[in-house]
């Protein structure tokens, strides 16, 4: 084999010269040899259309400078009439070769027939080769671009809440909680019976058929009228938020009383838009809101699934979500979506949350320690028929290790603290009161008990409480604060 620019008889080839600026483009050279040439772009045209076809639909289109845009490309080569004027050949797609020489333009210094019989062969050769490498490199540069997206993930979009100037600061209520919370375990109830309590289920609630029930039922034996808002939780959030308006609108029609909302999760975002598309027609019928662990901010899990233009792609972890969600748990792909931070960005922008509404934050940390392997969830019962009665044994999952798993990842990959699926950052909405326990407790701990609960320790129904009580608090210094100015 000759050095790099040298044919095998050891004559000089010119580079040839790409469209575009040239500066980074791969050039194809012309060999004398051109068979040779014919049969190296052979083997190049198989082994890269092999490679296209598995990343063709994947490729990124690039529109700087060093990109070639065009397919037609200059030619020069040394195989002229006395094989050292050169000769430019131009070729266009739908558009047959032309020669120029720059010696002379008479016949008699044209190519020969031989000249003109082969140059199609070359330069059909050279201009395959261009495109294929072209392709190669557009598919090595979408794979690039791709694996970059993948690792930043959403590094940049955590935490954005707090830092967006026109957001208003959150206030820390924490040790105003614990106060509570410690009177609520010595059975001091601070709870009045002159509103309606609703609680607002999140994503996957219609699956587990104990959510928020023990709530309820403590709620219901203090002598309080709550409710557990039936919606279809894995619907959009729009949707969701037309139905919590109109339960809103039956509690108080009904009962006489304003309700105070709590949502969990996906819940609070559900409670939190139809308190802000609908305020006009709700502002006299709502008391306050708290968000318990809810993503206001947005979702690293649901956006890192989601994101356009990953490695996943390749596997089509997209589709393969939506025939989940879409078709197994019969929900709309729109409910994970509108958690992600572009969506959630989207519609703080457009539909932001009532200053005047006395609001709540709850966000908490999940432990990552061993012994939460060992933690079950009591989701569901199951009852298996008796002679005489109906036994019911409890349905259990290890919800605690796979919030522990992703609370963990998030942590590997972001730096971020979390509940296992909302990062704290992103659970503190602006304007708010925000509770920040110390206490490790992860997303699923709010709506299921736990098989082995510490009984010294506060339960989530304790903490629903305490969450409400401390909301009360906030609307009665609000009233107080308008009095004041009035008077």
């Amino acid at each position: 084999m000759g050095e790099a620019g040298q044919s095998r008889d050891g004559e000089s080839v010119t580079p040839l010269v790409g469209g575009g600026n040239g500066d980074n483009a791969v050039a194809p050279q012309v060999f004398n040899s051109l068979p040779a040439l014919n049969e190296a772009a052979s083997y190049i045209t198989q082994a890269t259309s092999y490679l296209g076809s598995c990343f063709s639909d994947y490729s990124v289109e690039y529109g700087g400078k060093d990109t070639i845009s065009h397919p037609h490309e200059l030619l020069r080569s040394t195989s002229g009439v006395d094989g050292n004027s050169p000769v430019s050949v131009c070729i266009s797609p739908g558009e047959r070769f032309s020669t120029s020489s720059e010696a002379s333009t008479s016949d008699a210094n044209s190519p020969s027939r031989e000249s003109t019989e082969i140059l199609p062969q070359a330069t059909n050769a050279i201009v395959t080769s261009n495109r294929l490498n072209l392709n190669g490199i557009s598919m090595f540069q979408g794979l690039i671009e791709r694996a970059r997206r993948t690792v930043r993930g959403s590094a940049d979009d955590i935490g954005w809440l707090q830092r967006a100037p026109e957001m208003p600061p959150v206030e820390d209520g924490t040790d105003r909680f614990n106060k509570i919370l410690e009177d609520i375990g010595h059975g001091v109830h601070r709870l009045p019976n002159t509103v309606v309590y609703l609680l607002v289920p999140g994503l996957f609630s219609n699956h587990g058929p104990l959510y928020f029930v023990d709530t309820k039922t403590k709620f219901s034996k203090m002598g309080l009228a709550c409710h557990i808002a039936k919606i279809h939780s894995e619907s959009s959030v729009e949707k969701n938020a037309r139905e919590i308006k109109e339960y809103i609108e039956e509690l108080c029609w009904g009962s006489n009383k304003r309700v105070l909302l709590l949502g969990h999760s996906k819940g609070g975002i559900d409670a939190a838009a139809a308190l802000s598309l609908y305020w006009p027609e709700l502002k006299d019928k709502v008391a306050g809101l708290v968000l318990a662990q809810s993503p206001y901010g947005g979702s690293p899990i649901a956006t890192d699934i989601l994101r356009e233009g990953q490695l996943g792609d390749y596997v089509n972890l997209r589709k393969m979500m939506e025939i989940l969600i879409s078709k197994v748990i019969k929900g709309d792909i729109q409910a994970l979506e509108d958690l992600t931070y572009e969506r959630r960005k989207e519609f703080l922008k457009n539909h932001p949350l009532p200053r005047e509404l006395p609001t709540v934050s709850f966000r908490t940390e999940a432990s990552i320690s061993p012994a939460v392997l060992s933690t079950l969830s009591h989701v569901a019962h199951a009852e298996l028929p008796l002679t005489n009665q109906a036994a019911k044994l409890p349905v259990v999952m290890p919800l605690g290790a796979a919030m522990a798993a992703c609370a963990q990842l998030l942590q590997v990959r972001y730096g971020e603290k979390s509940d296992g699926l909302v990062t704290c950052c992103d659970a503190e909405v602006p304007g708010s009161v925000v509770v920040r326990p110390k206490r490790k407790l992860d997303h699923a701990w709010m709506v299921y008990s736990s098989l082995n609960e510490v009984p010294l320790e506060a339960d989530a129904a304790q903490v629903c409480e305490a969450l409400l009580t401390l909301l009360v608090q906030v609307e009665q210094e609000r009233q107080q604060k308008l009095a004041t100015k009035i008077d």
